[in-house]
């Protein structure tokens, strides 16, 4: 969305969100020595009565009962380690385990509402994004020795002080650590473990944190209930046997991979969910709704048909808007923002029975009036609408490169979302409506896709058509997709699940909304929202985790490992080219690297000017392209010059820190002339072009057209 109409958006939907002030109601720590997972569920009722050790002060503020669906091996943080595979249960399941977190154990907002985990509990592992939370006071990640986000490389060093264990492959997993820069209290704050690659779909993984120190460099210890737990076989009858037994699964698995259990402050498990976990709805909609089509075309209208002259467009002489006419899957007539997925009892969702009316906005460039133009989509920006493809930058791609571009709206991150989205960070038991939209959203563009691309589609109307009767759009091309912003952020998901699109550009790339949304400036006004429906730092941390697992069904981070060479299935092989403004302020550039890692893509280097990047080694894990044309998916940075971003889980300050490479048209590379001949180049041949010489690219405002 281009930044004055985002803006006048967000403060409409903030004020009327912060309207009416909300009770504050002091988070209070709970104590919950029973488990909740399958693993030990017949110790439940033992384990109620026996609370774990805790501090004084959580002990003073401790609830009456104590609350089950906790781990007893953090003593008295509810939900943490996260994610963990105490808070499952075995289940008849791809990864043979389901999600089973216990309502009394989840975040509660200042109003004193729990989260309902009802959706949680639908999935079969964690996201495979999972940032890795856990609690331990008075760490110093420094003194510790712990991989900060500028040594990644780090991570992987025999002596780490913490080690994510791939339990299938033996594999050490890359990652950095830091500790939440947004708690208000020291002692509330979260320590986070961030992948740096996403975790692979099905595995489980096994965590060891191991000689953590204090800021004079003294010892850590483990507490007392991991003490216990990591030692001597306790008794059957004792309330924390079934969580030792649980354990030893995990120390087993550690020691496998060289780690020893002696010095081990905490350790446990987690799975990552599976394929048809995370995309299986997304698939079925569009699949139900081929099958239906039998090859052809989706029904549309055209509502307007606008040409221009040279004199008013030198790029598009035509622009067409209508509406595509897609079955809905959402469970209120027409999916209005709040609509949750229509689902059966096989938990696939089924259509509500009326149609939803995408609406559509297409630029026909000057050039397909002599020869038919490649058809692409375009995906708009954060809280935008479709009629974004007529912004100055996509009609100078269609009309210099010749592409007929076409869009519709992303409904569940949209302008007509806003209001709604604003309430949803306040009250997160209604977060399943965002990525539920969203999924509608994907198969609104896949039709739209299939109709520009059928031959009784968009191109047997006279609309697009010439005035000798040909077609404006080659529907013998393959189907391409540009995206920026948030048109990148979902545009990898749509990538993954379309059947057409074989080649994709992802402007301003990123994903993992749990490490996205605290980085970015564009997340300011919801961010305010949230502090003060969760405002203990802790809280929220743990929120951000578990909104990660639902927004995996609509985002790229939950599409990444199929985004490339391994296929969904009735997908094609994709080739994506990332293309990343150096200091981005709204999509941090570190989870565009995070991205290339775990889809395999090669970088463009030199990336940036010696000095730039404050990494020890810039864009560790990313291989160099070849010093030639390159078939396949690739990273280019375009450099204009704006700050280094900050390091740690905070977005760049205000003025006058500089100004943002993501919208301000002189610095974006989507405004770029070398930039779109590049794109263009990819979209068609799926090949990357060296467009800067063997040069770090530079978005230069002097060459902008």
């Amino acid at each position: 969305m281009r930044p004055r109409a985002m803006a006048a958006s967000l403060v409409l939907a903030v004020t009327s969100a912060m309207a009416t002030p909300t009770p504050v109601v002091p988070v209070v720590p709970v104590v919950a020595p029973a488990p909740g997972s399958g693993f030990a569920s017949s110790l439940n009722a033992a384990s109620n009565s026996a609370p774990a050790e805790a501090s004084a002060e959580a002990s003073a503020a401790r609830p009456p009962q104590a609350v089950a669906g906790c781990d007893p091996i953090a003593g008295a943080q509810c939900l943490l380690p996260f994610p963990n595979d105490w808070f499952t249960a075995n289940a008849r399941t791809g990864t043979g385990v389901r999600v089973n977190l216990s309502a009394d154990a989840m975040p509660r907002n200042a109003s004193g509402v729990p989260i309902d985990p009802a959706r949680w509990n639908e999935a079969d592992g964690f996201s495979p994004g999972s940032v890795l939370l856990a609690h331990v006071p008075g760490v110093d990640l420094a003194r510790s020795g712990a991989a900060p986000v500028t040594d990644i490389g780090w991570s992987l060093r025999r002596d780490a002080p913490i080690v994510i264990v791939d339990t299938a492959t033996g594999e050490r997993w890359p990652y950095w650590a830091e500790l939440d820069a947004g708690a208000a209290d020291p002692a509330r704050r979260a320590l986070i473990v961030r992948p740096a690659r996403n975790f692979t779909e099905g595995h489980r993984y096994a965590v060891a944190l191991r000689g953590l120190k204090d800021a004079e460099g003294g010892a850590l210890p483990a507490s007392e209930t991991f003490t216990r737990l990591a030692g001597e076989e306790l008794l059957a009858d004792d309330p924390l046997a079934g969580r030792q037994h649980a354990l030893r699964r995990t120390l087993a698995d550690l020691a496998t991979a060289g780690v020893d259990a002696r010095g081990l402050v905490l350790a446990w498990d987690f799975t990552v969910a599976d394929e048809r976990g995370i995309a299986g709805s997304a698939l079925s909609m569009r699949d139900q709704t081929l099958r239906a089509l039998k090859g052809g075309s989706p029904r549309f209208t055209v509502d307007s048909v606008t040409d221009l002259t040279p004199g008013q467009d030198a790029d598009i002489a035509r622009e067409v808007a209508g509406e595509i006419l897609v079955p809905n899957y959402l469970d209120k007539p027409g999916g209005p923002p709040g609509a949750s997925l229509n689902r059966g009892r096989d938990g696939l969702p089924r259509p509500l029975g009326d149609t939803l009316r995408a609406r559509y906005q297409c630029e026909i460039p000057r050039s397909a009036f002599k020869r038919p133009a490649q058809p692409a989509l375009y995906g708009h920006g954060m809280l935008g609408r479709a009629t974004e493809v007529r912004a100055r930058d996509v009609r100078a791609m269609a009309g210099q490169q010749g592409f007929v571009f076409c869009a519709t709206t992303w409904i569940g991150m949209s302008e007509e979302d806003s209001q709604h989205l604003a309430g949803v960070f306040g009250d997160l038991s209604r977060f399943g409506t965002v990525p539920d939209r969203l999924q509608q959203s994907l198969l609104n563009f896949v039709l739209l896709g299939r109709a520009m691309v059928g031959r009784d589609g968009f191109a047997g109307d006279k609309a697009f058509r010439n005035d000798r009767g040909r077609p404006l759009i080659d529907t013998r091309a393959d189907l391409a997709y540009d995206g920026d912003s948030r048109g990148a952020v979902a545009g990898g998901a749509l990538v993954a699940v379309s059947p057409d699109v074989r080649n994709a550009v992802l402007g301003a790339p990123g994903m993992n909304h749990s490490m996205l949304l605290e980085r970015g400036v564009g997340f300011r006004p919801f961010q305010r929202i949230m502090e003060s429906s969760y405002p203990d730092g802790l809280t929220r941390q743990v929120c951000f985790a578990l909104i990660q697992m639902l927004w995996d069904r609509a985002e790229t981070g939950g599409y990444a490992q199929h985004l490339t060479d391994d296929p969904l299935p009735g997908s094609p092989r994709h080739r994506v080219l990332l293309h990343i403004a150096f200091g981005d302020h709204r999509v941090s550039t570190v989870t565009a690297e995070v991205e290339a890692r775990t889809v395999g893509a090669r970088i463009h280097q030199p990336a940036v000017a010696p000095g730039r990047n404050r990494d020890v080694t810039p864009y560790w894990g990313i291989r160099a392209l070849p010093p030639r044309p390159y078939a396949g998916s690739a990273l280019v940075v375009w450099d204009s010059a704006a700050p280094a971003p900050p390091v740690g889980d905070t977005p760049p300050p205000g003025p006058p820190y500089g100004g943002d490479p993501h919208q301000d048209p002189r610095q974006d590379p989507r405004d770029d002339p070398e930039a779109r001949a590049q794109k263009a180049h990819f979209l068609k041949e799926g090949v990357v072009v060296d467009v800067c010489g063997g040069a770090p690219c530079v978005a230069d405002p002097a060459e902008r057209s």
